[in-house]
């Protein structure tokens, strides 16, 4: 591959490049792509990973925009797995909700919130690469969806609870294996190869393909970008190595308990059998490995099961017996009811 088609990773560029203005139109055509409309940032506001954190070195990478219609976007890739992803970006939005309305102010100045995850590692079941989620609130008998009255600018308006409640997009980078045709899919395309077509028209990627060239670093940022990345591969390796470990080590215990599980039942059936035949306790030891414990715990359960058998036995002999006094006994309560009914109705 020639030097100038390796471009820098997203998350790279995210945290070391489209943080500048001039390079505000990447980040715009992504942001215009996934959402469905023109996008124009404002300014880019202060976020988690602006504070250079070890864990933010290679695991998390997030920015936090204000757009032209003075809603929140908030960007954010996650490399490896995190417990309770979901909880933690719904307390991100919750948090930016509050940081961005003063004490006292209505609450028409609450921002609209969207949250966009750039994930590439598996957080649960699905077949799609992109999910989003919204509110709506839907009428349970007749299905329709609400709209609420709302003023704007000094007009009553209708709107949907959409449009004022934050939006989640996750995107499965690691789930996308399509040929890429739409400018959408010409962006997770590049989120997960790197890859730029030459001839690309997709918003933001013609711009990336000028302003995110490997070789356009300086010496000491390609070395930083290259440490970057064999941070991201030692983790991912550490992680796939635990996961096989722990599957690895699960399938060893269970097969070397069903054979200790195997190997006891064999010794006490044939214990069992010795026993049958008379032989005595030493010589039952010897052929069997059990211990004077193993042995006795198993004959006072045989003894045991043998008892309980007694009595399963005895009950069963003594239901006819049983069964013969029941019918007597209704019989006779029959002919008492027979012989009031006679004397009520006389």
């Amino acid at each position: 591959m020639e030097q100038q088609d390796k471009y820098i990773r997203f998350d790279w560029a995210v945290k070391r490049l489209l943080r500048q203005k001039a390079n505000f139109g990447v980040l715009e055509g992504f942001l215009t792509v996934l959402l469905g409309e023109n996008v124009k940032i404002i300014e880019i506001l202060e976020s988690e990973s602006n504070q250079q954190t070890i864990d933010d070195k290679f695991n998390r990478v997030d920015i936090k925009a204000r757009n032209s219609k003075d809603e929140i976007i908030i960007v954010e890739i996650q490399n490896t797995r995190e417990l309770y992803y979901l909880e933690r970006i719904l307390y991100g939005v919750a948090k930016a909700i509050t940081e961005h309305i003063s004490l006292g102010e209505r609450y028409y100045a609450v921002k609209k919130i969207y949250s966009i995850s750039i994930l590439y590692f598996d957080i649960g079941k699905g077949e799609d690469y992109l999910y989003h989620g919204q509110n709506h609130f839907i009428g349970v008998h007749t299905g329709d969806r609400l709209e609420v009255t709302t003023k704007e600018k000094d007009a009553i308006v209708h709107k949907i609870p959409a449009e004022i409640f934050p939006e989640y997009f996750l995107i499965r980078v690691n789930e996308f294996d399509k040929v890429a045709v739409t400018p959408l899919e010409e962006w997770i395309e590049y989120l997960k190869t790197g890859c730029i077509r030459p001839d690309t028209t997709a918003p933001g990627l013609e711009e990336a393909r000028r302003k995110l060239i490997y070789y356009n670093m300086s010496k000491e940022e390609r070395h930083a970008y290259d440490e970057h990345l064999s941070a991201i591969m030692i983790q991912n390796d550490v992680l796939d190595g635990a996961k096989l470990e722990g599957r690895m080590e699960g399938r060893m215990e269970g097969r070397m308990e069903g054979r200790m599980e195997g190997r006891m039942e064999e010794r006490l059936e044939i214990a069992s059998n010795l026993k049958s035949q008379g032989v005595d306790i030493t010589a039952i030891q010897k052929a069997t490995g059990l211990s004077l414990e193993e042995y006795i715990r198993y004959t006072e359960e045989e003894l045991a099961a043998q008892e309980q058998a007694k009595k399963d036995a005895e009950e069963r002999e003594k239901l006819p017996e049983t069964v013969k006094a029941l019918q007597k006994e209704n019989e006779m309560l029959k002919q008492c009811l027979l012989e009031m009914s006679e004397i009520v109705y006389a």
